[in-house]
């Protein structure tokens, strides 16, 4: 398992690199919208509890749309369209759910709903703020930033929780992971936060930085559980097998989609 894990980075991570350094806006807006796609995928495979009738039905459909729409308006910088897609998004599954709407099955088409209206909450509006921050004038610099922070975090979590791991964290929710791994993985953010700093972003507050990389190291270990939290409920071990020793897409980037709005809040209003 440990093997597969490094084998897959080694291969991903310098082609995701060069994309992300290298390319236009438009490329990262695709490679944004390919990891939505199967995320949604992904996702929907989860709530449905394996039914394929839910996971490809039309509201689905639309969700992917819609979301595809949101991260398209992401990449022009249009933050106020956000706003008008979403409500978008949310008008059409209701009038989706009125077209298959009857008194015995109308709980079950709201549940359909509930699930878009969550997915797009939850998978496309973090994924857009993403995009946001990529057209920020250090945008290239802050993804990196932020990736790193979350990824080592996550595998510094995983390390200290396999070796020191003796509380659990949440066993209800993930059994493996424990408070050792999740303070482990709060310290890691830290570190390599400031190291990030000094290399590359010698103008950021210590102070602020200090406030920072903890909270986006929480949240994003927040977004892990929450994850957790949706495939416990499915009985489902992983969100897909993409990613050899990872799982899915949604299991590579459960943290990330969590920490990523607050990293734009932080690049806009904060720092």
């Amino acid at each position: 398992m440990h093997l597969k894990r490094w084998l897959t980075s080694i291969v991903a991570v310098p082609v995701l690199s060069a994309l992300i350094l290298f390319g236009p806006m438009a490329s990262f807006v695709g490679l944004i919208a390919v990891v939505l796609a199967i995320a949604a995928w992904e996702y929907f495979f989860i709530v449905s509890g394996g039914d394929k009738k839910q996971r490809l039905g039309l509201i689905p459909a639309w969700c992917i749309l819609s979301g595809a729409m949101i991260l398209v308006a992401a990449g022009f910088q249009r933050v106020d369209l956000l706003f008008i897609l979403a409500w978008v998004s949310f008008a059409g599954m209701a009038v989706l759910s009125m077209r298959r709407f009857s008194a015995a099955s109308g709980s079950d088409i709201l549940n359909r709903v509930t699930k878009g209206v969550q997915f797009i909450v939850y998978i496309p509006l973090p994924l857009a703020t993403l995009i946001l921050l990529r057209g920020q004038p250090d945008g290239v610099t802050w993804i990196f930033f932020l990736v790193f922070i979350i990824f080592l975090g996550d595998a510094a979590a995983f390390y200290a929780g396999t070796y020191l791991g003796r509380h659990k964290l949440h066993p209800a929710i993930s059994p493996g992971k424990t408070i050792e791994g999740a303070i482990g993985g709060v310290a890691a953010n830290i570190v390599v936060a400031f190291v990030f700093k000094t290399l590359f972003l010698p103008e950021l507050s210590n102070l602020t930085l200090l406030f920072f990389a903890p909270l986006a190291g929480i949240v994003g270990q927040l977004g892990d559980l929450f994850e957790s939290e949706l495939k416990r409920t499915s009985q489902v071990k992983d969100s897909g097998s993409i990613l050899p020793g990872h799982g899915g897409i949604l299991d590579r980037i459960d943290a990330l989609i969590f920490a990523a709005p607050v990293a734009y809040i932080f690049n806009m209003y904060i720092f």
